[in-house]
């Protein structure tokens, strides 16, 4: 699927989906784009499924705003997942800022990156910079190319092509449930639960279900913990 990310072209931000599970920070973060900007509409989901539900309901947002830290995902999931299923650009804001965060977070397909903290004549610079349809990192951040981070960006691409469902199997894994349970909190055939495993072990280059699990914890939230 083409990307706004990857065209370079001027866009226009009117409406944005905000990710975020703190009810006070969406109200303040809406009213800052707002006042910065000319965003007219604002919605929000307070987890990572939420937002999926919106956008495969009808929400087609110019621009997402995602938290990394949601209830419902681990890391850089709910980027990878998103960046499958949204064709805008999607900025990571969170309390999380340092230059191997935001390399990491940028190297996996995000357009932006804005600590949380920020003031709002940063937010106003981010807008304007992605509706130039460029890439925006605050002042005083680089994006490192470490190659020691190699591994991490080989395995955040094998994560990228997994589509919706087999992310959230992928999720499931990850916390030890068996293809019984998973099937079962999916409301999915058994059988299904199955052919989506053999389908992830295979878009990952892997031969079980524990090399699936070390994949995804090399993007996940504590992995990106102890960069900091």
């Amino acid at each position: 699927m083409p990307s706004v990310r990857d065209t370079q072209q001027e866009i226009s931000i009117q409406s944005v989906l905000i990710v975020d599970d703190h009810p006070l920070f969406c109200d303040a973060l809406s009213m800052t784009l707002q006042a910065v900007s000319d965003i007219k509409q604002i919605d929000t989901a307070t987890c990572l499924q939420g937002a999926v539900d919106q956008l495969a309901a009808s929400a087609h947002p110019d621009l997402v705003v995602l938290d990394l830290n949601l209830p419902d995902v681990n890391g850089l999931d709910g980027l990878l997942r998103l960046l499958n299923i949204v064709n805008a650009p999607i900025v990571v804001v969170s309390s999380m800022a340092d230059s191997q965060i935001i390399s990491s977070v940028m190297q996996a397909g995000a357009s932006g990156f804005v600590p949380k903290h920020s003031h709002r004549d940063v937010f106003q610079k981010a807008v304007a910079t992605l509706c130039k349809g460029s890439h925006f990192i605050p002042d005083g951040f680089i994006v490192t190319e470490d190659n020691s981070s190699g591994e991490m960006d080989d395995a955040m691409k094998r994560l990228a092509s997994l589509t919706n469902q087999q992310a959230r199997i992928l999720q499931y894994i990850c916390q030890g449930k068996l293809n019984k349970q998973i099937a079962f909190d999916l409301s999915i055939a058994e059988t299904t639960v199955k052919a989506h495993v053999t389908a992830i072990m295979r878009k990952l280059g892997v031969q079980s279900r524990t090399q699936a699990v070390l994949i995804a914890n090399q993007a996940s939230f504590n992995t990106l913990q102890n960069l900091t």
